[in-house]
């Protein structure tokens, strides 16, 4: 065989991969919806997810992925709601850090996933903690955007995934100062920008359906 394969060919192998990880998720609990793209994402939360939750708060947690979908602009439109901004340009560190500790109690809490497991389980590596936190505990509902490019086949994979690629492209993006930003790679720094501060790895959602993933048939964030 040559060549590239069709599109096609590759949307329709990850659409059996993500089935089944669909599966594997709903048998810990979480609440797992498979859409095509990031449109489809946005439409499915808006009319599928949110007119069976009740929120009067909501918030996110940093998520390239989930910012693809725009949903953190267009819910407040179709759902009015209190927004907590935990991301706003101008705003002071201290008082963006104040924001996301409020967060913690939101309603509902969006964000996205570094790795997915294929039998089901979230791996997340944190600076600040907000995020993991979020995913956690404190928000009543939890909505995560994944695509396809964060399944891995197990929990090392996921950490090393996580570790030499997610943790210095995040570095890069964010414009940080640690070694992995200049060489690529994780060198285990002391830096005082160092991202990798706190893991979480999720098994199962308790409350049964508090975290609900959307899975995205395509290759999205870092």
């Amino acid at each position: 065989m040559s060549g590239n394969p069709p599109r096609a060919t590759v949307d329709n192998f990850w659409l059996t991969k993500l089935s089944q990880v669909q599966k594997e998720l709903h048998n810990r609990n979480f609440g797992a919806h498979i859409a095509d793209t990031t449109d489809q994402a946005r439409d499915l939360v808006l009319n599928d997810i949110l007119p069976g939750l009740t929120f009067d708060t909501m918030s996110w947690g940093d998520s390239m992925t989930l910012a693809a979908t725009r949903l953190v602009q267009d819910i407040p439109d179709r759902h009015p709601t209190k927004v907590i901004k935990t991301f706003e340009a101008g705003v002071p560190r201290p008082e963006l850090i104040e924001r996301r500790r409020r967060a913690l109690l939101a309603d509902l809490f969006l964000t996205g996933s570094n790795a997915l497991t294929e039998d089901g389980r979230l791996i997340n590596l944190d600076m600040v903690g907000n995020r993991v936190s979020g995913i956690t505990f404190g928000p009543k509902h939890v909505i995560i955007c994944i695509g396809r490019n964060k399944i891995v086949p197990g929990l090392h994979a996921g950490m090393a995934r996580i570790k030499h690629l997610s943790a210095p492209a995040n570095a890069l993006r964010h414009g940080f100062k640690t070694p992995c930003a200049k060489t690529g790679k994780c060198h285990e720094c002391n830096s005082p920008q160092r991202l990798c501060n706190t893991w979480t790895i999720t098994e199962h959602s308790f409350p049964a359906q508090r975290i609900q993933i959307v899975l995205i048939n395509q290759e999205l964030g870092l």
